[in-house]
């Protein structure tokens, strides 16, 4: 059963783009809609990604995501599952 959940990115270090690109890629059939906003502040970088998948999904690609160096994840999902 599916989820909406929406991941947040926030990304210290530049050179963590082309992992994070990559991780997104992988889990790209589950994405709905994603936004980046470039140089938030001090070479901080946002991406936020909505994804409509499983729980186990959600959380595996926020963890993956999460343990690059410089970067920072976060997910929340909605309450309700698709039947």
């Amino acid at each position: 059963m599916n989820r909406v959940a929406l991941i947040g990115i926030m990304i210290e270090d530049n050179k963590a783009s082309a992992e994070i690109n990559a991780i997104l890629h992988e889990y790209s059939e589950y994405v709905v809609g994603r936004m980046g906003l470039p140089n938030v502040r001090d070479n901080m970088n946002v991406i936020s990604v909505v994804i409509d998948a499983p729980a186990d999904v959600v959380n595996a690609m926020s963890g993956k995501l999460g343990r690059i160096d410089g970067v920072t994840s976060k997910s929340i999902c909605s309450k309700s599952e698709e039947a």
